[in-house]
């Protein structure tokens, strides 16, 4: 299983494709992951507090728990990721693609 700091060496090497990744409860809060293939990623729990996930690949990421505080999901695929019970009222969500997810913002 990759961890924290070995996601981030290889994203800032070049590599984007993290697909089915395992972060339970990591703290990714304030980091860059920019343009990452996420797809299929369990990241129940995670703290996302300020990260940069714009134009993310997230479809169908388990994200139960997560914190989202202040994050970049702008032009993100948010395609088949529930998000109900995360506050996404402080998640910067703009052009963000969310078909057919399930959306319950607070």
């Amino acid at each position: 299983m990759m961890n924290i700091k070995e996601l981030l060496s290889r994203y800032n090497a070049g590599q984007r494709d993290f697909r089915n990744i395992i972060l339970i409860a990591a703290n990714l809060r304030n980091v860059n992951l920019s343009g990452v293939n996420l797809s299929g990623a369990d990241l129940r729990g995670v703290n996302l507090t300020r990260a940069n996930l714009s134009y993310a690949n997230l479809t169908n990421v388990r994200l139960q728990g997560a914190d989202l505080t202040e994050t970049n999901l702008t032009a993100a695929n948010l395609t088949d990721v529930d998000l109900d019970g995360i506050d996404t009222s402080k998640t910067y969500l703009s052009r963000a693609i969310f078909q057919p997810s399930k959306v319950a913002v607070k």
